[in-house]
């Protein structure tokens, strides 16, 4: 299992004025890597801020569709009344210690000492635009009697939709028989390169609270030529999930169609840059399931899609008769 960490706050003694504050949220050890499902290049994606939710799965570290949390802040579960007063303490001892100014009523958290109950404190996902400013409107810090839930806590579907939004697929690399160019009436058959045809999923986890699941399958292959009809057909029947690689003497009739891909009937060369742009899309089957209190819920969400792109030059045979 890769090293665990917890998820990075800002400090507390960052500027002059300070606001009381969630503390860190501390790594669980039956929990995955915690709160990160970024990737560079992606504009969307999970980062996990002030939350013990952790996320694991064969479903990280892929191409992202884009999939955002409707409401991208929540309450979780953070101290108990014992720790959260000691904490407080600590962070005024070390403003006080480096000259800021620290406004925390202690009396206000050593006052539910001895109940029962817990403090919950604000966290949100930072890859989305929205999160930040949506944790800016909630107080940072709420008590909670035991056996209730504030509003605005984290509930089960926005567990699962954390879940959702860490969810990514590999990224489709089209591959062509033939590659570098094609011809007019000739079948260019189309495949995914290194493609999977296993289901990836992503489990969110709040430790001892509740979880969440989310798994793709994937469905089948659309394919567009990048043209108008009457200049091309398109073959998608023998698709299946990853396309179809050409293999010697498949195209036994000699009508030129493959059994996935694309017949271009008219030459490109009246086309922008004298080609056919080709978009193969990867369509996965979407399905969740979460469990709270060993109950079991499903969910369900749209399709993934993901698409790429590729140039197809197509030229025309030229025959010369001779008499």
């Amino acid at each position: 299992m890769p090293a665990l960490r917890a998820i990075a706050v800002t400090s507390l003694l960052a500027g002059a004025m300070l606001a009381v504050s969630a503390p860190p949220a501390a790594a669980d050890p039956d929990v995955g890597p915690h709160g990160e499902a970024f990737q560079s290049g992606n504009t969307a994606g999970v980062k996990l801020t002030n939350s013990k939710i952790g996320l694991s799965g064969n479903g990280l570290g892929g191409k992202s569709d884009g999939y955002r949390m409707p409401r991208p802040c929540w309450y979780e579960p953070n101290s108990s009344a014992d720790d959260m007063r000691n904490l407080q303490a600590q962070q005024k001892k070390q403003a006080v210690e480096a000259g800021l100014d620290y406004d925390v009523d202690l009396g206000k958290f050593g006052s539910k000492i001895g109940d029962k109950g817990q403090w919950w404190g604000v966290a949100y996902d930072a890859g989305n635009p929205d999160g930040p400013s949506c944790a800016a409107g909630l107080e940072p810090l709420v008590w909670v009697p035991e056996g209730t839930t504030p509003a605005g806590g984290i509930t089960l579907e926005q567990l699962m939709q954390i879940a959702r939004a860490a969810l990514t697929v590999p990224e489709p690399k089209i591959k062509l028989s033939p590659d570098a160019k094609s011809y007019v009436n000739l079948g260019t058959w189309v495949w995914l390169d290194g493609a999977e045809a296993a289901p990836r999923s992503v489990t969110a986890t709040l430790p001892g609270v509740m979880s969440a699941t989310v798994t793709a399958t994937p469905d089948h292959l659309e394919i567009k030529s990048g043209t108008s009809d009457d200049r091309a057909d398109v073959y998608t029947k023998g698709c299946g999930t990853t396309g179809k690689p050409y293999v010697k003497g498949a195209d036994k009739d000699g009508k030129g169609e493959p059994d996935c891909g694309v017949t271009y009937r008219h030459s490109s060369v009246d086309q922008p840059g004298k080609v056919y742009t080709l978009t193969v899309t990867s369509v996965w089957n979407v399905v969740g399931n979460g469990n709270q209190g060993g109950q079991v819920v499903p969910f369900a969400y749209d399709p993934i899609q993901v698409a790429a792109t590729r140039d197809v030059p197509v030229g025309e045979v030229q025959s010369i008769v001779k008499e």
